[in-house]
């Protein structure tokens, strides 16, 4: 047999056993066994205008420009929706601190009377009432939040905890929207914000912007 065949073939077997090693050398062993390619990917946070971008699923990938119109009518009223529930989370936590503020005296036979009680109320202050020339004396009740941990109650936190979950979830699914670097959808959840905060931005106190 011709000598040189050898060659070839041991130089082809030497070149496949080289690449073969290569290909080995770039790839890593994750923890779980799996086989990792070590390739030098970067992403680049850039805006795009493709129609053809997923949200929060592959599956949801509009392929029409209808079908990424009304994606982006889902983000604005997403939008709309999360500052509606930061509304109702404000309304409703001035709802229990009223409740919790409004509190009663009842009068215990062999007890200071209601005036004494009053009178000697840390957050009670007297003063004198006038009206139509009769003068009368009274105590103001003042209502003070600060100082204190309001205790647990079952009626109210469980409560609190559903309203912050949904809001922390709606939240995230607008992120997530954001971080496609769509503008359709980044123009979207802007537009659902200010449509949100013109309808009722004024019930949602300044701690939850």
């Amino acid at each position: 047999m011709d000598p040189s065949l050898y060659a070839r073939h041991g130089a082809e077997s030497h070149a496949g056993h080289s690449s073969v090693t290569n290909t080995a050398a770039a790839a890593s062993t994750n923890p779980d066994g799996t086989m990792t390619m070590d390739t030098h990917m970067s992403m680049m946070a850039v805006f795009q205008t493709s129609m053809a971008t997923s949200l929060f699923s592959t599956k949801w990938t509009p392929t029409t420009t209808g079908a990424y119109a009304g994606t982006c009518i889902f983000l604005i009223v997403l939008a709309v929706l999360f500052r509606g529930l930061l509304a109702l989370k404000s309304w409703q936590e001035l709802r229990w601190l009223d409740k919790e503020m409004n509190r009663r005296y009842v009068v215990v036979n062999g007890k200071a009377p209601l005036a004494e009680n009053l009178s000697r109320d840390s957050l009670g202050k007297a003063a004198v009432l006038s009206e139509n020339g009769v003068e009368e004396n009274v105590v103001v009740v003042q209502r003070r939040t600060g100082g204190h941990a309001r205790p647990f109650r079952l009626s109210v936190d469980p409560v609190r905890a559903v309203i912050d979950t949904v809001v922390a979830g709606v939240g995230y699914l607008l992120m997530l929207a954001v971080m496609t670097m769509n503008v359709g959808y980044f123009l979207s959840v802007l537009g659902g914000t200010f449509l949100g905060s013109l309808l009722v931005g004024r019930f949602i106190s300044t701690t939850e912007h």
